[in-house]
């Protein structure tokens, strides 16, 4: 890596001094009161939306529970409602809530949704007795019409549904450590609409299926392992060996399985779409307080947050066929800091698939071949969320028919030579000034370029000597014992031996043996 004077100043600077973090928010603001007469319906985003939605019961009136923030903040494309200062705004809405705020003002294409603050998930695990007070409930369901009037469609409708996602987002980012519920809203009448307005049966009884397993898991707490068994039985009778060779006939079965996993362990799956998205927003909420959470917390050495909060929005699907897809993509490489984009992509396929492992994601770059339209405004997306936010971001977006949809971008995570190449950069591309930039470089960067390497990676005595390769997980050289499972490593620190974890895919689950393998 090429070290230029000005990098040699940001490690400096980093070792010796702490600067305050600065808002996330660089130069635009959230509001939507109207820049021109109160009944003109322009915000000061110049956006056109009606009066009523810039001050929609989420927004204004009196703050109800005794909080310090309104509970629910809208957002959609031109649409923001939060009215707190920006510098807390991650404090409140979490860091996935303030970017989709923020990307709406900006005007993306962000599907429309909603967040409940982290104040409300304090309240829910230290103050309400684990459960959501009638006030906020309220909020919630009134707020589903402002994702209903932009997406034209009805939750719990048979003929024309809205499908939710619920996720977490905490102030700081934990990726993996807190779970996700998509497709929210299905039944067996839904499920029958959706393939009717779709025209894909297929679709629908994937949707379906997707739903049954996540929301067991997450919300109901039944182990993965039960369903994962049973689509496995599934295709191992039908001759298939990947999920997207079933047909919607082997998938209705799936879903009759899945019920039955229920069944197993006494639980009923709940049809009625609301009752879904209450046990679905309490399940998010516990999740800060899960194991892993806690973990993650304890070794990351997170500490004074006020729990997560829950964004609300509407799904948008990346799995109708070959014009749809969905991915993960760093604007930069985030192992060199390379200017380039750095993902995966999946066509025909949702969000979870990319991060799960049970497909093989595609390198970005072929996106350009596979749909060169959707590459071409990804890519300006990309480059109005740097300039915007003045660093490398983490987008994940989704392709439904062809249409691109943004659906979370944060400053992405890297490692300690890509963190000194990209400061620079940004100070040469004009994003950022030197003083801003010695911010991004962190002591635990200069720690990785402390760590040990191997020296010449590309030479024939190296890759002769290569056994297996896998992704990478950590930086540096390591030597030690292989352990396949997190038990393992786990036992054998503490019985003094070293171990590289060697696993067939990635899992949120072996958090607490990735931290103990060398």
């Amino acid at each position: 890596m090429k070290i230029s004077t000005l990098a040699l100043a940001l490690v400096a600077a980093s070792a010796n001094a702490f600067v305050p973090a600065p808002s996330s928010f660089r130069s635009h603001k959230l509001a939507t009161a109207s820049s021109k007469s109160p009944t003109s319906g322009a915000t000061a985003l110049g956006i056109a939306t009606s009066t009523d939605e810039a001050t929609s019961s989420a927004s204004s009136g009196d703050i109800p529970l005794g909080l310090n923030n309104h509970p629910i903040s809208l957002f959609g494309k031109g649409c923001a409602s939060y009215t707190g200062s920006e510098a807390n705004a991650k404090a409140i809405l979490g860091g996935k809530g303030a970017n989709l705020a923020e990307m709406s003002a900006i005007g993306l294409s962000v599907p429309p949704g909603f967040t409940i603050t982290t104040e409300c998930c304090d309240g829910y695990c230290n103050k309400w007795g684990a459960s959501l007070p009638d006030e906020l409930w309220s909020e919630v369901v009134a707020s589903i019409q402002h994702i209903e009037k932009g997406m034209d469609c009805q939750f719990g409708s048979e003929t024309n549904p809205l499908l939710l996602s619920v996720r977490s987002g905490a102030a700081i980012s934990m990726p993996g450590m807190m779970d996700t519920v998509l497709n929210l809203g299905m039944n067996d009448e839904v499920c029958a609409g959706l393939a009717a307005k779709s025209g894909n049966e297929r679709f629908a009884w994937d949707s379906y299926r997707r739903f049954l397993e996540m929301f067991g898991n997450v919300v109901l707490e039944l182990p993965r392992s039960e369903f994962e068994e049973e689509i496995d039985d599934v295709k191992y009778e039908k001759g298939i060996y990947e999920d997207s060779d079933l047909s919607a006939d082997d998938l209705k079965e799936v879903v009759e399985r899945f019920k039955g996993v229920y069944s197993k362990n006494n639980l009923s799956f709940p049809q009625d779409a609301h009752e879904q998205l209450k046990l679905a927003i309490g399940a998010v909420f516990r999740g800060w307080m899960g194991d892993r959470a806690i973990k993650y917390r304890e070794v990351e050495n997170i500490r004074n947050l006020l729990g997560t909060a829950v964004n609300v929005q509407a799904m948008v699907f990346g799995n109708m066929g070959d014009s749809s897809g969905t991915g993960v993509c760093f604007t930069r490489d985030p192992n060199n800091g390379e200017n380039s984009l750095f993902g995966e992509f999946l066509i025909n396929a949702q969000g979870e698939d990319v991060v799960a492992g049970i497909r093989t994601p595609k390198p970005i770059s072929e996106l350009e071949d596979v749909m060169p339209d959707v590459y071409a405004e990804f890519k300006s997306n990309t480059d109005i969320l740097e300039k915007h936010y003045g660093d490398m971001q983490d987008v994940e977006f989704t392709i439904q028919e062809g249409k691109l949809y943004m659906l979370q971008t944060r400053n992405g995570k890297r490692g300690g030579e890509a963190a000194v190449k990209i400061a620079v950069d940004l100070v040469e591309d004009g994003f950022v000034t030197k003083e801003e930039a010695v911010q991004k470089v962190l002591p635990e960067h200069l720690d990785q370029l402390l760590h040990p390497r191997f020296t010449d990676v590309e030479s024939a005595e190296y890759k002769s000597s290569v056994m297996a390769t896998g992704l990478p997980a950590s930086p540096g050289a390591a030597v030690g014992r292989i352990a396949l499972t997190n038990e393992q490593v786990v036992e054998n620190k503490e019985n003094g031996i070293p171990s590289i974890l060697v696993r067939d895919e990635t899992s949120p689950d072996d958090v607490e043996g990735m931290y103990s393998a060398e």
